[in-house]
Parts: structure tokens; sequence; C-alpha cells
């Protein structure tokens, strides 16, 4: 275990402690992996040949809601604890880079920005709007003396911290840029700043600024790539700081990613000659919840609950082929390495009875049939109190973050409905019309204009169920991730209704469901699920059958389903599960269910 003071320093080179010192480091997301299991892939980073890690740091998940702030995660498995999470890296004898920026991108719910921030006004995000710069500096009043201490100048491990991610891609706003690294600076961060773009001249002299050392991040191309980093250098050294060796997914992709393995060795040999590594990903892990990201280019593209990203470990942490491809040219490049030590590969854990638990072996538990289920309508009280409006408000300005929105409303004036529009409405819209499923769309044109099978009666009650798929991570879309009803429904293109209730569905209580309250087929509905476990192991849950939606393993939200694929079957870390009775609940939003679900011993990625 490192412990002693120590330096890190930029200079024609990397130094560490006076030495040259070649940064070959991997990337694993603490908050994507239970902390059962943080051991084991940090010490198969190791035996590959690594001798860093690298990490994001999401203020979403550390500040969820303004002023409160969360660096431990009781709520999800204590998958927050930074702190923890560096040092375990240390007690290895890895070192740490961090990523602290306000904004992460990482295929992560707003790119790490807390939803929050969307709630009043029309600050610019990732600007030097004082608006914006004053979250970041209440956050950073928080986060930042907590990393202080673990510095290598304080006997820590920690050698670089980021200032801002992929900046150049997004503005050219340096007063922006120069404070963030000033108030880095004010909160006692003392080791080398970097920044991170693409590498090309528009994005890096985007974030060229005193006191950052520019990197780049690529796939390919490392010849060209360092070529051009070495122009903003000041003759520093060159830095991959994310190597990307797969890909992600998004719901309705055709089949899941993979990267070309050759290829990808091929650049590697070039990296470790000519500068320094971060494997973008080492093991990906998995988007828990609905903190998947999405992207936008023509539509939105919601990312799907694995971040396996085809990287060197699988989701659940596996070794692949690729990896020991790539401890093969890191031993032969470092003129030494050590094969995998067969002793580590299982994540093993104390329970309370002193039993050891080897969670990481794959486990098939068989099917689980349904045993209790109550639809979401006869269920609403017990989840949420309405909140009553003229004009429906969104998520954010009805103070949630993530999750469901239903919007109701009575046509007192309209005994037909024919049209209706959802204008500034994202992200997936299931209608009901006096109980019966009128429509479903999402994407902003089918929003905006849908006819829908004509409802004729008095008092027409309108249910509108709006679905939070995930906020854009990536590029100028992130200024405008409202979710829910932001605008107003207009109805027979003819008139916007007035007077709503609307109910903030975050998923966050179900364990004040009432299963014996009702059900009524073809519902949005929460389905129940009990099994037994004489000895928990990591398991694959697959849904088919099922439509689309979400689960929840003893309280744990899994996250999301849906038969659109990829991906089929979610993993299920065994780390979840207890020995005894265990419970499941998934809710359908489609009215598409089955009589039972199975967990099984292999992922189905697509």
């Amino acid at each position: 275990m490192m412990t002693n003071t120590g330096t890190f320093e930029i200079r024609d080179k990397f130094y560490l402690n006076g030495k040259p010192f070649q940064i070959i480091s991997g990337g694993i997301h603490y908050f994507r992996v239970l902390p059962e299991y943080w051991e084991d892939r940090l010490r198969k980073l190791k035996e590959m040949g690594c001798n860093t890690v690298e990490t994001y740091i999401p203020w979403n998940m550390h500040e969820p809601e303004k002023g409160r702030f969360d660096f431990y995660g009781e709520k999800v498995h204590g998958m927050l604890d930074i702190v923890s999470f560096i040092r375990k890296a240390q007690q290895l004898g890895l070192w740490v880079i961090l990523r602290p920026s306000p904004y992460i991108c990482a295929e992560w719910d707003f790119g790490g920005l807390p939803a929050w921030l969307l709630a009043q006004g029309d600050m610019a995000l990732r600007t030097s709007d004082e608006r914006f710069l004053c979250h970041v500096r209440a956050y950073y009043d928080r986060l930042m003396p907590l990393l202080a201490p673990l510095q290598i100048d304080h006997g820590g491990p920690v050698i670089m911290l980021q200032v801002e991610n992929e900046y150049g891609s997004f503005g050219n706003d340096k007063k922006y840029l120069e404070s963030l690294r000033d108030m880095m600076r004010g909160q006692g961060i003392t080791v080398p700043l970097f920044a991170s773009d693409g590498p090309g001249h528009n994005m890096l002299s985007n974030t060229r600024i005193d006191g950052v050392l520019p990197t780049a991040n690529f796939g390919s191309g490392t010849k060209r790539a360092f070529s051009i980093l070495e122009e903003y250098t000041d003759g520093g050294p060159c830095m991959c700081t994310e190597f990307w060796i797969g890909w992600f997914d998004a719901w309705r992709d055709e089949k899941h990613h993979k990267g070309n393995m050759e290829i990808a060795a091929k650049e590697l040999e070039e990296l470790l000659e000519l500068g320094n590594v971060n494997f973008y990903m080492f093991e990906g892990g998995t988007n828990f919840g609905f903190m998947n990201g999405s992207n936008y280019g023509d539509h939105l593209t919601a990312d799907v609950t694995s971040y396996d990203y085809d990287a060197l470990l699988t989701e659940d942490g596996q070794i692949t082929e690729k990896y020991r491809r790539f401890q093969e040219i890191i031993s032969r490049h470092r003129g030494k390495g050590a094969e995998p030590d067969e002793s580590i590969t299982g994540s093993k854990l104390s329970g309370e009875d002193g039993e050891e638990k080897n969670f990481r072996e794959r486990t098939a538990y068989g099917t689980c049939n349904v045993s209790q289920k109550v639809d979401l309508f006869h269920a609403l009280d017990c989840l949420a109190e309405p909140v009553g409006t003229l004009s429906p408000m969104s998520m954010e300005r009805l103070g949630q973050s993530y999750g469901y929105t239903l919007y109701s409303s009575v046509l007192h004036t309209e005994r037909q409905l024919h049209s209706i529009r959802l204008y500034q409405a994202a992200d997936r819209a299931i209608c009901f019309a006096d109980g019966k499923r009128i429509l479903t769309a999402m994407d902003r044109e089918l929003l905006e204009r849908h006819e829908v099978e004509p409802t004729v009666s008095q008092d027409i009650r309108l249910d509108i169920l709006m679905e939070n798929m995930g906020r854009v991570n990536y590029g100028p879309m992130i200024n405008w991730q409202r979710k829910g009803i932001d605008g107003c429904v207009m109805i027979n293109d003819c008139f916007a209704q007035h007077g709503w209730q609307q109910y903030c569905l975050p998923m966050d209580n179900l364990e004040k469901l009432d299963f014996t309250r009702g059900y009524d087929e073809g519902m949005p509905a929460f389905y129940r699920f009990a099994f037994t476990v004489e000895a928990p192991g990591d398991t694959f849950l697959d849904c088919s059958g099922w439509g689309k939606g979400c689960v929840f393993v003893n309280g744990f939200h899994l996250g999301r389903f849906w038969e659109a694929g990829p991906q089929k079957r979610l993993y299920l870390p065994g780390a979840l599960l207890k020995k005894g009775e265990n419970e499941i609940i998934l809710f359908e939003s489609e009215g598409k269910c089955a009589d039972s679900i199975s967990l099984l011993a292999e992922p189905d990625l697509g």
C-alpha cells in the first residue's frame, strides 16, 4: 500500500517521484459497479499490467437534490463511496486519475449534471454564467475537501484531476474553464490538471488554458492524433485519456456493438510506444436505475441498461480474450508481466454469518412466476400525491428528476376526442381516454401531431403517462432536457387543455405498494415475484414476453428493459441477493406481460 508522500509532475514526460512514469490506466466507474466487486475489478486491472485506475465522478449522484449531498449512497448499495474506492485502489498499489468535471458525458444521464439545474430559469450550462458557476462552486466546496487528502503529495494515490471533459466539442468559453481550474486550486488541489478532447485543432484550441494539460480521446489513428496533440502540450507528454476499445448500445439498435480487437491491439502497440493511455472502458459496468444517458441526432436514442461497452472485462467482471491480448502486449512492452492469478478472479465477501460468498459465480435460478400484481391506476394514491396546476409542468419544475409522471385532466368542454398534440414533451407518452389506451408515441414529431381513435362521451378523462428515457449526455441538446410536458396539450387541434393533476412517479417508494388494490388487463402495472436463494451468485434476468419497463430487486433499482432490444437480459449482481427469500418487482408500461420471468446463467446483449 502506498502511504508516503510523493510527487507527480508534468515535464517532457510524466514524472513520479522524480522518475519518468508511463501511465497505463483503465477506466472503472465506481458508480456503475457494486462495492463488493471493486477489489476484484481493481485486482484484475493490475494483473493485466496497468498501474493506474481512472474514474469519472457524477455530480448528479452526489448532489441528487440541491444542497443534499451524498458521498456514500445508502439508496444505491454504497456505490457512491468515492473515498473508499480510491483507498481500495491505493491498498492494491494503483495510482488514481479523477475526472470530477461538472460534466462527464460517460453515456450517463445529462452527462452527470443534476436535473434540478433545469427546474428554473434559462442559465447557460457549461459556461461562465454565474448562475451555473455558483452551483458548481457549492458542489466543489463539499467534494474537493474529500479529494484533497487523497493526493500523492498528501500520501494518497491521486496523481491527476480533470478540469472539464470534451469541452472543445461543446463551446469555447475559456473564462468558464479558468473558473473551474481556479476553484479546484482554491480548494487544495495541487496535483496536475488536465482536459480531454477529440484530437482536432478546433476542439483542442477551444480548451487550451494555462496550467491544464491537453489530452485526447480516440479509438484509432494514434500517430495522427498525437501529432496534432503535440502542438498543444508545450513539449509535454501525449496521452490518450479515452482509448475507445468498444462502444455503447442504444435501445432499438440492430445488435450489440463490438470493437475490432485486431485494430485495437495494433493501436495499443503504438500508444505504448508513443505516450500514455487510459482504456475506456476497462470494465463498463451497468447503468443501474434510470441513469442511462441518451444521444440526439434526428431523434432520441436512449442507451440500454448494460454498459458492457465490449470492454476488457464483461459487465459482470469476466476476463475476455481482449483482456488477455492486451495483457500480453503490455507485458511485452514492459519486459515483464504476470499471468492472471486464478485465486483472485472471484468477488468474495463474508456475510453476517461469516460464510464466504463468491458472487461472481454465474448462477441460474430458473423460472419465477408472478405472485401478485396491481395496475398503476389502482395503486396511484399509494405512490404519489397529485399536484394541481393550470398548465402541465415538466418533471423538473415539479421537483422530480427521473422516472415517470402521470398527467390527468377531464375534458369538460369537449364531448369528442380525436386529436392530441403534446408540445415540448419528452420522451415517451402513453395516453388513455376514459381508461382506454389510445396513443403511444415518442420523438417530438410524433408527440406534436397525432390523430387518435375517436372517443365520444361526457367529461372524457385524459391520462398521459410520460416516461423520461434518459437525458442527452453529449452535444448542444443538453440545454433543452426538461422531461414530461413543459408546454401544453392541444385537444382536437383547436384549444389547449387547462386544469391538470400531476403525479410524480420516480419509483423510489415501491414499499408503499398495495397489491390488493386491483388489476385491469392492458394497463401499466406492477408485478411481484418471490424466489428462494441458497447461495447468492450473479445471474441474468430474462424478461421475454414482457413489453417495456423497469425492475427492482430487494428494493434496488436494477434498470430498464424493453423488448425492442438489443439487450435481452439484465445483469443481476449476486451481491444484491440474500440467502432465503428474495423479491423482484417489475413495472411494465405497455400492458404486455407474461406469467413469469427467468433468472439465467448467461447474458444476452443482442
